[in-house]
């Protein structure tokens, strides 16, 4: 069971502020992308494609810290920590519902072997001072 977002961090989550994802590779050290998001209730959803750095991240070690902070007022952020599930359901869906929030359109980018992966997290810890 994850904690409860506020509601300037479910704010901030809607809207088009990009958040940076780390996951941890495999010799421990920390890698770092920044992703599209967006939530469901109080879980934090965003994309990535099967056998990239990112999802073999987190098929071996779920755990993950997202920070966002609006482009706006850079000094506040929030950060959401916790072990994400992954499935290629609805991969597809997700990618240009994400592309459509952030660009206005479908995603058109992937190629013909492409799998998405939905990555899901609800967090165990938010800090920040959102």
């Amino acid at each position: 069971m994850g904690v409860e977002l506020s509601d300037k961090a479910k704010e901030l989550l809607d809207s088009k502020s990009f958040a940076v994802v780390s996951t941890i590779q495999p010799d421990g050290s920390p890698q770092s992308s920044v992703v599209w998001v967006k939530r469901d209730g109080d879980d934090i959803l965003f994309s990535t494609v099967q056998g990239r750095r990112k999802q073999l991240n987190l098929v071996k070690d779920p755990r993950v810290s997202i920070v966002i902070n609006p482009p706006e007022s850079p000094y506040e952020y929030f950060e959401a920590r916790g072990e994400v599930t992954l499935t290629t359901e609805g991969g597809r869906e997700l990618i240009d519902e994400l592309s459509l929030k952030y660009r206005g359109e479908e995603y058109g980018f992937d190629g013909p072997d492409d799998v998405r992966v939905v990555v899901r997290l609800s967090p165990r810890k938010v800090v920040g001072s959102i």
